[in-house]
């Protein structure tokens, strides 16, 4: 059935702090209505609202023009209201194989028995990922779901999602973590859901996909809505809307650096065992990006040097001298950290405060015979805050209760507030606005400007053109291309990304 969505002087406070201050907006069967905000803008906390996370709210919130009443997931869900939520790890339970993942609503209610065998659950399964193209084999569907890569667990909470036939559709950031192949097989799910009648509120921090998909969009900045666009879209007035700033102030100031000193030299190295040879030095003073679609082997690169996984072949040096480490201890030592991809998996640990997570991996530095400086680590704490603009009511917060964009920028910053002389950042821009990229991305060039080395991994090409000196490319662990930005464009970039191995 289509079904309208109306959200009518909605307020929410948490203690002093009022998050939304009477937010008012419609979206009607077949429309896509995107939700534009900074992060701290309250756009998370709407959607725990609207999702039925958060029943304390001042306001109304209206189905067909009715009010409606939820006080539970599970009650947003009985009307037809669906969220595939950015933090991934709140719809994946570990421990539980994919298939269980995936039907874990209808075994919860139900309607397939906790006693299905496997070979039941495999081919309800399947079923389901056929919406979204996805031909799983029955290994994968049996594994558990945490051996699943970041980018397919989305998947899965989307085809969860859309196995209920959802009338509203709320979709926070869901293509943060997929490659433009899946991008474009969403994008015509969402067009067909679209032409079924179902109103969708799609929020995402990358324009070109807004600008793409939707119909209209509600700038929102401090918990207050600033401006409603229909297209032709006005990116100058909502960017302004929604930062505060120009569209042009909102770009990385950026001077071409090359670094001199060579911090890091990799030789022969192969990522994968069928992969080809290449050799690679990374200077101190200059920020380098290396970019490539998912599978290109940039993770696997991450993760080597700094002592996760190893290289299939090859030799490392870091500061002039041979560099094998067996493990991130070995790393951290030496001064050469790594920002994961999966903040949730990987830094964010639940209940845990923003001061307790920035001295986590540092713990001897702020310690004396075995007990913590606890004013040194409030200290840590609140200088990290500062430099990166950490929207929080204070350093005691958790971190998970703050929004994506501000927990990235508290797992960037707790190790850009400590020396290292090389900094690894996969994907270090996942979830957050142009707003906090830019603040980011200054603190990464920054910290290079010093004489250290810094490695962008990423696959967005405007992320790598805003924030690097020099690019690489890679392709199924292969080097097509490395050279500094000045010498090349976007076409080649792109080009480069899409040869064959």
């Amino acid at each position: 059935m289509k079904k309208s969505l109306e959200i009518r002087s909605v307020r929410k406070s948490f203690g002093s702090n009022e998050v939304l201050k009477g937010i008012s907006f419609r979206i009607e069967p077949g429309e896509i209505v995107s939700l534009l905000g900074a992060n701290g803008a309250g756009k998370s906390t709407l959607i725990k609202i609207l999702s039925g996370a958060y029943t304390e709210f001042e306001g109304e919130i209206l189905i067909n023009d009715q009010p409606a009443k939820f006080n539970s997931p599970l009650q947003a869900r009985s009307i037809g209201i669906e969220t595939v939520h950015q933090k991934i790890n709140e719809g994946i339970i570990p421990g539980l194989t994919v298939a269980e993942n995936l039907l874990f609503d209808r075994i919860a209610l139900g309607e397939i028995s906790r006693f299905a065998t496997p070979a039941k659950l495999v081919r309800e399964s399947k079923e389901i990922l056929k919406e979204l193209d996805l031909d799983w084999n029955e290994s994968i569907l049996k594994d558990d779901v945490f051996n699943l890569g970041i980018a397919d667990q989305q998947l899965l909470l989307l085809a969860r999602a859309l196995s209920h036939n959802p009338s509203l559709l709320i979709l926070d950031e869901p293509t943060s973590a997929l490659s433009n192949l899946e991008v474009a097989r969403l994008f015509k799910i969402i067009q067909r859901l679209r032409t079924d009648g179902v109103a969708i509120l799609y929020v995402s921090h990358r324009l070109g996909e807004i600008d793409e998909l939707a119909d209209r969009i509600v700038v929102l900045r401090d918990g207050v809505i600033q401006a409603i666009q229909s297209k032709p879209f006005n990116w100058e007035d909502a960017l302004h809307e929604m930062l505060g700033i120009s569209l042009n102030d909102a770009q990385v100031a950026q001077d071409e650096q090359r670094g001199a000193s060579v911090v890091l030299s990799i030789k022969d190295a192969q990522i994968f065992s069928e992969g080809k040879q290449w050799s690679l030095d990374i200077r101190g003073g200059e920020v380098t990006g290396v970019i490539g679609l998912l599978g290109a082997g940039k993770t696997e690169l991450a993760r080597a040097l700094y002592g996760v996984d190893k290289l299939k072949s090859g030799t490392i040096e870091f500061l002039g001298e041979s560099y094998r480490p067996k493990s991130p201890i070995d790393a951290i030592k030496k001064g050469i950290f790594l920002i994961s991809e999966d903040r949730a998996r990987d830094g964010v640990l639940e209940g845990w405060s923003i001061a307790n997570t920035a001295s986590l991996p540092f713990l001897k530095k702020i310690s004396s015979g075995g007990l913590m400086n606890f004013s040194k680590e409030t200290d840590l704490a609140k200088q990290m805050i500062e430099r990166l603009n950490v929207i929080t009511q204070s350093h005691r917060s958790t971190v998970d209760s703050l929004s994506g964009g501000n927990q990235q920028k508290v797992m960037v910053g707790r190790w850009l507030i400590q020396d290292s002389r090389l900094l690894l950042l996969d994907e270090p821009f996942r979830g957050v606005d142009i707003g906090a990229r830019r603040e980011i991305a200054k603190q990464i060039r920054d910290l290079a400007r010093e004489g250290n080395g810094a490695i962008i991994f990423s696959s967005d090409i405007d992320e790598i053109l805003e924030s690097a000196d020099r690019v690489i490319v890679m392709v199924d662990g292969d080097i097509k291309y490395d050279g500094y930005l000045s010498n090349t464009s976007r076409n080649e970039i792109i080009k480069k990304m899409s040869e064959v191995a």
